[in-house]
């Protein structure tokens, strides 16, 4: 972990697929030109002198920097050509054939050249050997390292882009959720206000100053996520008014909600007019035997009920509003919203989520 701690990903002016290793090559690189030449006691301190010594580990760490320098650029240019997620054998492949016909031959021509200028050509080829063997270990090692911060970095990278995808999709359904919205109400209220121009001109011009009202939340609210319990509630107030105006006393809106409750939730916007639109559309009432839809609120969900009256034949219903609303549910928070149906009453319970 400490290893790989020295590796970063790049920043985003440098080249892709590469990464900022230069904290990782200035401590190992020293390191590996004196600790292997230690180990494998290569250097004979007793026959050589003081400033040879120094001299000779300076030479060991240029092996290292060239052993280092050149498997690296072997790794990123194989990077361009095998890829571990489609060919992780071609990788390791071609890992296993090209790091030790480039650092064996290397190593073992830069030490007979340091035999050569400190030791007089007098070549211990067993020692050559085993430095050789050790670096080979080294490299294979320190490449496995840099492959594990490729494939982390990777494997983040992929897990970027699936969650931006995933977003967003997301983001791209719910506005076609949000957008389904605008045509239903207005086929509804303009079916409504026709009914009403025929039927009591009075009535419709009420109806048509309130419809403005409730439009213009809809437009303020349609590109929101979540809005307050109180607002929502404001917006079926007066949507119930719409309603009122066709229906009179046929139709009854009984709120429950606690007068604290509203300021504490959030919930998508134009929930409740759906649910009461709902209602209305598919349930036969009328002065003599009215609707009454009922509010109230139980633990940490939003309850809208209704009585089951004879159902309308006249409407056809497709699920759309209801549909709309679990889906919007569901991307904006994953919750469900709940639809319980008996043949008394109509239920449907909206998860609120806490104001933060």
């Amino acid at each position: 972990m400490g290893l790989k701690a020295l590796i970063s990903p790049t920043k985003p002016d440098t080249v892709p697929g590469q990464i900022n290793d230069i904290g990782f090559r200035v401590i190992l690189i020293p390191f590996c030109g004196i600790a292997i030449p230690l180990l494998t006691r290569m250097v004979p301190h007793q026959e050589l002198s003081h400033l040879q010594i120094k001299f000779s580990y300076l030479y060991t760490i240029g092996i290292a920097f060239i052993v280092w320098q050149g498997n690296r650029y072997l790794l990123f240019t194989l990077r361009s050509y095998f890829n571990w997620f489609n060919h992780p054998m071609r990788k390791i492949g071609a890992l296993l054939l090209v790091i030790p016909f480039y650092t064996i031959p290397i190593s073992v021509l830069l030490l007979t050249g340091w035999y050569h200028l400190f030791l007089d050509g007098l070549v211990n080829w067993n020692t050559l050997l085993n430095t050789t063997l050790i670096i080979l270990i080294a490299v294979i090692f320190i490449v496995h390292v840099y492959e594990t911060v490729f494939l982390v970095k990777e494997s983040e990278s992929e897990m970027l882009r699936n969650s931006q995808l995933e977003k967003a999709r997301a983001e791209s359904a719910l506005e076609a959720l949000k957008n389904q919205i605008d045509p239903h109400f207005i086929f509804n209220s303009l079916n409504t206000l026709s009914h009403l121009i025929e039927s009591s001109p009075s009535k419709a011009r009420q109806f048509n100053d309130t419809l403005a009202d409730v439009y213009r939340y809809i437009l303020l609210n349609k590109g929101r996520d979540l809005v307050l319990l109180s607002e929502e509630m404001a917006f079926l107030e007066n949507y119930f008014s719409l309603l009122k105006i066709r229906f009179g006393d046929s139709l009854f809106l009984q709120n429950e909600v606690p007068e604290s409750a509203p300021d504490k939730w959030l919930l998508p916007p134009i929930s409740l007019q759906l649910l009461m639109e709902n209602a209305v559309k598919h349930n036969e009432f009328s002065r003599v035997y009215p609707l009454t839809i009922v509010l109230r609120i139980e633990g940490e969900k939003l309850v809208m009920t209704n009585e089951v009256g004879e159902i309308r034949t006249d409407r056809v219903s497709n699920g759309l509003g209801l549909a709309n609303l679990a889906e919007r549910y569901r991307l904006i928070s994953s919750k469900n919203i709940d639809i319980i149906a008996t043949e008394r009453e109509f239920t449907v319970r909206l998860p609120l989520l806490p104001l933060a």
